[in-house]
This record gives structure tokens, C-alpha cells and sequence, in this order.
């Protein structure tokens, strides 16, 4: 794979910046020290227009190139999950219940890298806008630093990331046009009934019953109340009611999550859960109240940009190592919001066979960062040349 030489031969700091984020996570929007050592490794890479404190610890670094231009952001995010490690790797999380269990330390290193061999070439036109973002995984960092006017401040004119994958060969890039990752939304539905001794259920209004009949009644939703060529998700995760075997509850819960890509089809999923669950909590004689919360919308890549960037990532690797009409994925994603606001594109990178994302023996592989950064630092010669 024709990696940059000059990334390929700071490929072992790329893995000792790696391997002390991974031992050090942080969560959400805390990401204090992870930006502490990112800002102390721009630092030493010359670069000295850095912003920080936006979404409380994201910041965007800029580096200039040669004479005027556009400027183009690259963005990594920075935060981990609230997962307990099991590797037993050496460079194992030292903080219990913490841990990068989805490879945002190698996000961050592959920006980290780019940034080095962009401050040290500068070989562009106009400006690069590197964009550390805190809070993927839980709250919308992307999404607030959006609101806090990092794309107008810094005339941000487009935005790319890249996001690893356990499973796809060392090296595979994929993306696609349009739609590549889903609108997440989230319901809680709490019932309330009567409850009573478990030989007495005629003197009872039973919501176990009601919460099972519930369940079943939203899987219509995507049988019968969508067009099946429209992608959507509707999964009930949690059922929580009851404390003993004789005993009938007063309460249920049931709470699960939506995935979908059509703002008109986020809609009506919402007003036919409610239908269902009122009408469900009417026919059983108990109570039932939703609470439908939206998250992230869609993740939209720019046709054109897309297009654009799956050229840059042949050139890295080789084009037959790049599907630039991949499948879209029923994740969700907070650079949505980025892409809602400016165009650009969204890529997976493959980093082989391993435990996949979020579980407690995940691993990024430090093989993958010097491919990710190439990859980033290529795009910005690509879309800014030089005359």
C-alpha cells in the first residue's frame, strides 16, 4: 500500500501517541487530558493557531498553507465508552470502566499524523482546519461545535472523517453517496396499572401484559406501516416490571431505539408508536405514556464529495481496495450534524479481523493509523493543489 514515506517513517510515534491515549479514556465531553496532549503534540509539530474550550474540550487547530484558498476540515473525535477493558494489553485503560472500546484513539492519531506531515510540507493552497471533537459516543459534540460556530469562524467550505472497521481486511476503504449512516431517535413507554397478589389477576390491570402486547404491536411498524424498500429499524431492548413471582406489578417500562435515513419516515414511526401505545394501554385498561426522544440525524455524505474522496483513498491504497458505493450502515453517527452543514463525506477503513466495536476486547490496529493519516493528508493536496 503506498502510504506517504514521510507518515510511514513516524509510524512508531504514531503508535506510542496510540497506545497512551488508549491507557488514559475519557468520556463525553470531559476529554480534558485527551486535549491537553493533543494540543502539547500540535505544539511540537509548529503548529500555533489552536482553538480550544469549543464543546468544553474539542478544538481546531489550523494550518496554513501557500497563499490563498478554501479552507478544509478533518475531524477525529476523541472520547471513549464507559466499558470495562478486557485485553489485559499492557497499555490497558488505567481508569476502571473506562476505555476506547470503539478506536477513537486511533481516530485521533490519524489526524495527529496528518497534521505532522501537513505542518511539515504544507504542500497546499488555502488552509486545514483539524477538528477534535469530544462526545461521539454520548451528548453530539459534533453538533454543538457546529452550533458554536467552528464552520463560519474558521470558513470551514468542506469536512471529512473516517471511522475504523474490525471484520474488513487491513486497508479496505468503503463509502457511498447519499445516506451512509442512520437517524438515531430512542422511546421510553412507561405503563401504569393496578397491581396485586398473582392468584387475584381479575382484581388487577396487568402491565406485564400490556407491555408484552406493546412489544409485539411495534414490530407492525416496520412490517406493515413502511414501504419495505425504505430502510428502518424498530428494536425494543429493555423490558424491566415485577420484584416477585406471586406478586403483580403496578409499573412496566419498556424502551428501545429507532434507525431510519427519511426525515418524513422519523415521523411517522413517532406518531404510529403512539397510536399503538395508547391504543395498546386503552384495549388492556392501564395507562401508558411515550417519551420519543430524536438523537442524531442521518449521516449524509455529498455525492460529489464522496466520489472525490474515494478517488483520494485509491490512491493509498489501491483501488481495488476501495468501494465507493458501499453499503449504508444502521449505526448513527454525530458528524451528521457537520455534514447537515457543510458538504464532504463519511469513509470506513478496515483494520482487519479482531473484536468489533464496543465490546471489552476491542483493539485498534496501530497498523491501520498510518493509512487513515496518508489518507487524510493526500485529501487536503488533492482538493487544495498548488498551482
Amino acid at each position: 500500500m503506498p502510504v506517504i514515506n514521510r507518515i510511514a517513517a513516524y509510524g512508531d510515534d504514531m503508535t506510542n501517541w496510540r497506545k497512551h491515549l488508549h491507557a488514559h479514556p475519557e468520556l463525553g465531553f470531559d476529554c480534558f487530558e485527551t486535549a491537553r496532549f493533543v494540543v502539547d503534540r500540535l505544539h511540537e509539530f509548529g503548529i500555533t493557531e489552536v482553538h480550544e474550550g469549543i464543546a468544553t474540550t474539542g478544538l481546531v487547530a489550523i494550518i496554513e498553507g501557500q497563499g490563498a484558498g478554501p479552507t478544509i476540515g478533518l475531524r477525529a473525535d476523541m472520547d471513549a465508552l464507559p466499558i470495562q477493558e478486557a485485553t489485559g494489553l499492557p497499555h490497558a485503560s488505567i481508569h476502571p470502566g473506562k476505555m476506547h472500546a470503539c478506536g477513537h484513539d486511533g481516530h485521533t492519531t490519524m489526524l495527529l499524523g496528518a497534521a505532522k506531515y501537513l505542518a511539515e510540507t504544507r504542500n497546499f493552497k488555502g488552509r486545514v482546519a483539524l477538528i477534535f471533537q469530544p462526545a461521539e459516543e454520548q451528548g453530539g459534540g459534533a453538533g454543538v461545535m457546529c452550533a458554536e460556530g467552528i464552520m463560519e469562524r474558521h470558513g470551514i467550505d468542506q469536512v471529512y472523517a473516517i471511522h475504523n472497521t474490525p471484520g474488513h481486511n487491513l486497508g479496505h476503504i468503503y463509502t457511498t453517496p447519499g445516506p451512509i449512516m442512520a437517524a438515531v431517535d430512542s422511546f421510553d413507554i412507561h405503563i401504569t396499572g393496578q397491581g396485586g397478589h398473582g392468584a387475584y389477576p381479575h382484581e388487577c390491570r396487568d402491565p406485564v401484559i400490556a407491555a408484552v402486547a406493546i412489544a409485539q404491536a411495534l414490530q407492525t411498524i416496520v412490517s406493515r406501516n413502511h414501504y419495505a424498500l425504505q430502510d428502518l429499524v424498530v428494536s425494543v431492548t429493555m423490558i424491566h416490571a415485577g420484584t416477585a413471582e406471586n406478586i403483580i406489578p403496578e409499573t412496566a417500562y419498556l424502551g428501545g431505539t429507532v434507525r431510519s435515513f427519511d426525515a418524513d419516515l422519523r415521523d411517522r414511526v413517532e406518531a404510529r408508536m403512539a397510536e399503538i401505545v395508547a391504543g395498546q394501554a386503552a384495549s388492556f385498561g392501564v395507562e401508558a405514556r411515550l417519551d420519543y426522544k430524536r438523537s442524531y440525524p442521518a449521516t449524509v455524505n455529498a455525492p460529489d464529495r464522496a466520489e472525490f474522496a474515494a478517488g483520494v483513498a485509491a490512491e493509498i491504497v489501491g483501488a481495488a481496495n476501495v468501494d465507493g458505493h458501499g453499503l449504508r450502515e444502521m449505526g448513527a453517527e454525530d458528524f451528521s450534524y457537520m455534514l447537515a452543514e457543510r458538504p464532504g463525506a463519511y469513509l470506513f477503513l478496515g483494520q482487519g479481523a479482531g473484536a468489533g466495536l464496543h465490546h471489552p476486547e476491542y483493539e485498534f490496529n496501530d497498523a491501520a493509523a498510518p493509512i487513515g493519516a496518508s489518507f487524510f493528508a493526500r485529501l487536503v493536496e488533492r482538493a487544495q493543489p498548488l498551482e
